[in-house]
């Protein structure tokens, strides 16, 4: 992805660069943009554009449809810039509009999947961990084969959520957002926020309960060597 840059103008000191400022700079490249400056425009793709993929792509577990959340989500925001209120916050309001392409993406995605009623056949993706469940310093072969399973298991215990209850997932425990702006993005009360929330950890709970368990087990054995190891041993 395009390296976020900091600013538009003057360079400012990295130290004294806060949300304050960044919301600033945001808005002089928002009055940029509308009196014609098209380079302006670009400054906020640059430095929106790494946290938008990095929501889409957790959202939607693609790389493909992650890059055409966010630059659908510019495309948007650039067609409607003139509706945004300059007293409002450029890179919430950009959020919001990726987060609900994306839940958009993913509903088309389940019903295009429906109407061709074809089995789901696994496909490779990114070698990465969907959350950090797993940090083992010094992994050995039983742990691998738990962790490679307890991933393959994750992927699909999210792709079996709701586009809601993965959205509220992803945003509230990946993304660290508040349940007030979870609601927005929903179009729900906050309490039902909330429980969208709650409903998704309860269901990868369960869908993971029996490999969290087995990685427990395997880690007793590991320690039973050393009694004092065993003793604090944590499921």
């Amino acid at each position: 992805m395009i390296r976020m840059n900091e600013s538009v103008g003057s360079t400012p000191d990295p130290g004294q660069v806060g949300a304050t400022g960044l919301r600033e700079s945001d808005a002089l490249a928002v009055e940029r943009t509308l009196a014609g400056e098209r380079d302006a425009f670009r400054v906020l793709v640059e430095r929106h554009s790494q946290q938008l993929f990095r929501l889409a792509y957790r959202m939607t577990r693609s790389e493909h449809d992650a890059e055409e959340v966010v630059q659908e989500a510019f495309l948007r925001a650039y067609r409607n810039l003139g509706q945004f209120g300059s007293r409002a916050n450029f890179g919430t309001w950009i959020y919001r509009i990726a987060a609900n392409y994306a839940i958009d993406r993913m509903r088309q995605k389940k019903s295009e999947e429906a109407k061709r009623s074809v089995p789901n056949i696994a496909h490779e993706e990114p070698e990465q961990d969907p959350v950090n469940l797993v940090h083992d310093e010094r992994p050995g072969p039983d742990r691998l084969a738990v962790n490679a399973e307890l991933r393959k298991k994750m992927e699909e215990a999210l792709k079996a959520l709701s586009a809601s209850e993965r959205t509220a997932f992803v945003m509230r425990h990946w993304e660290g957002c508040a349940i007030e702006e979870i609601a927005k993005v929903l179009k729900s009360t906050s309490s039902a926020a909330k429980n969208t929330v709650f409903r998704s950890v309860q269901k990868l709970r369960r869908a993971l309960e029996p490999y969290v368990v087995v990685r427990g087990t395997l880690e007793a054995k590991t320690a039973s060597a050393t009694p004092e190891s065993a003793a604090g041993t944590e499921l």
